[in-house]
């Protein structure tokens, strides 16, 4: 009894970090939590954030947190997601697994997406074309820490925005490069 006594105040002691996603697109993003079930749709305008304490689910090894750029994508067959999973690796919850996954297609190509740990010890996960560039990348920090996940991170231009000329006023660059000063397109 005692030693469940002193284990349940050691796990409480311990503050967990957040998930928290950010878009920066200019287009909406919809988003799901995803454990032992589904959570409602939440849609994130420009410069909107979400975040979630970490947590687990007793129906589930991992939490994940699915993003898509089509409303109801979660529920549409064939609709590229992108999903920012992570999971509590120990009985005291002091480390956090965390990574991205393409799911449904080919990744969200034109828009720079990545991960960014509060304690900058700990690894960041980069996808500059919105998609992985190999492996599924996956990382371990503490779970005291918050993991940002930023869509179209710096403002970028999502692939066939307008740019240029096209956009006159409008000087942020393209995620890749404007091609005839008036569309963005992703790299070759």
């Amino acid at each position: 009894m005692y030693t469940l006594a002193l284990l349940s105040f050691a796990a409480s002691a311990h503050a967990l970090g957040r998930a928290i996603v950010t878009n920066q697109c200019d287009a909406p993003l919809y988003l799901w939590s995803v454990g032992g079930h589904v959570g409602p749709q939440v849609t994130l305008q420009k410069d909107q954030s979400y975040s979630e304490v970490f947590h687990v689910d007793p129906n589930s090894t991992a939490t994940s947190i699915r993003l898509s750029t089509i409303e109801d994508g979660f529920n549409k067959p064939d609709a590229s997601q992108i999903e920012f999973g992570y999971s509590l690796d120990t009985y005291l919850d002091t480390n956090v697994s965390y990574g991205l996954t393409s799911v449904f297609g080919g990744g969200f190509p034109g828009r720079t997406l990545g991960v960014k740990p509060t304690d900058s010890a700990c690894e960041s996960i980069v996808w500059p074309a919105g998609k992985p560039s190999g492996q599924n990348q996956t990382e371990k920090c503490q779970s005291n820490t918050d993991l940002e996940f930023t869509f179209c991170s710096g403002h970028c231009l999502p692939s066939w925005f307008a740019c240029g000329n096209n956009a006159p006023g409008d000087t942020r660059i393209c995620c890749t490069h404007c091609i005839g000063s008036h569309h963005c397109v992703e790299a070759p």
